[in-house]
Formats: C-alpha cells, structure tokens, sequence
C-alpha cells in the first residue's frame, strides 16, 4: 500500500464517501455522482482495498468517489 491508500478521506478535499444503501449498484452510483452508469469502474477501481467483485457490494459498504 502507497502512503496515499493509507491517507484519511477527511484528508482529501476532492474525495466523497458513499454509504451502500440496500438495492444499490455501482451502477446506479455512478449515475447518482457522475451521470453516467458506464463509469461505475471508476468506482469499482478506487475500491479496490474493499471489493473484489463490482457485482458484490453489500449495505453499510463506504466507497470513496473518485
């Protein structure tokens, strides 16, 4: 892990958290925060340390935003 993986979110005033709510998708968030679903792998790539399938989010998850 490089320094910045270790780096708090409070830390980054560019990144946001979302909090996985029941029927999310990496999809549907990507839509919410960019207007585009396609770009869910950003998401997905950003989230690394914490998902390892993008189909397999689960409720109470926080995802950092890139």
């Amino acid at each position: 892990m490089s320094e910045q993986d270790n780096k708090p979110v409070a830390d980054d005033p560019y990144a946001q958290v979302h909090v996985v709510a029941k029927g999310d998708t990496l999809s549907k968030i990507a839509e919410q925060y960019y207007g585009d679903k396609t770009l869910y792998t950003a998401i997905f790539n950003a989230n690394r340390d914490v998902l390892s399938d993008p189909n397999k989010i689960m409720p109470g998850q926080k995802l950092r935003i890139p």
